[in-house]
């Protein structure tokens, strides 16, 4: 069974967090990029429009949470966490987040997504790094760990995202896969 078929039926066709039967699609609980069942979410295009700029957030719309927060469901229980912390500045959501009881695995991964929340890879310049993306070393890079250096004009191509928006990992002149400062780098 695919991934959309079995959350369709985890979620009875219905937006995990607002209810809404609308437009669902599987949506990656961060820091998670990968679609899959135990990374994601079924939601509507309107909880996934105010996730993902959070300029749009109607506060009211989020008042569902109240019941999506008591979800079985990790990915839920996450993504509950996540939008509760985001509105503690209405009493209602704060009164909500105090209630709130998660088992300490899962309270780890919302805390990792409100860290990384916002935060995307991005280079010297200041743009984003997308998975895929080739770069340039701006400055050479020594590699821990060893006495190697990564010298500056290095190409690393296809870069892959890490859990950490401030690192990209890729391979270097052909050579192992290693971890580097995403703002040490340029996009081609």
């Amino acid at each position: 069974m695919s991934t959309a078929k079995t959350l369709l039926t985890r979620c009875d066709s219905k937006c995990e967090l607002c209810g809404s039967t609308n437009s669902l699609a599987p949506f990656a609980v961060p820091p998670k990029t990968d679609i899959n069942v135990d990374n994601c979410v079924m939601i509507c295009d309107t909880c996934t429009a105010q996730i993902e700029d959070s300029a749009t957030m109607d506060v009211n719309h989020w008042r569902c949470l109240n019941d999506s927060m008591w979800s079985q469901v990790p990915t839920v229980q996450v993504m509950s966490y996540v939008l509760l912390s985001k509105l503690t500045s209405e009493s209602w959501a704060q009164d909500a987040l105090d209630m709130m009881y998660v088992e300490e695995d899962v309270k780890e991964w919302a805390e990792k997504a409100l860290l990384s929340d916002g935060e995307k890879p991005r280079d010297i310049n200041g743009v984003e790094l997308k998975k895929g993306d080739d770069v340039t070393v701006t400055k050479d890079l020594p590699v821990k760990g060893t006495n190697q250096v990564i010298k500056q004009g290095t190409v690393i191509r296809g870069i892959n995202l890490t859990d950490d928006p401030r690192l990209v990992t890729g391979k270097a002149n052909g050579g192992q896969s290693m971890y580097v400062i995403a703002e040490f780098c340029r996009k081609k």
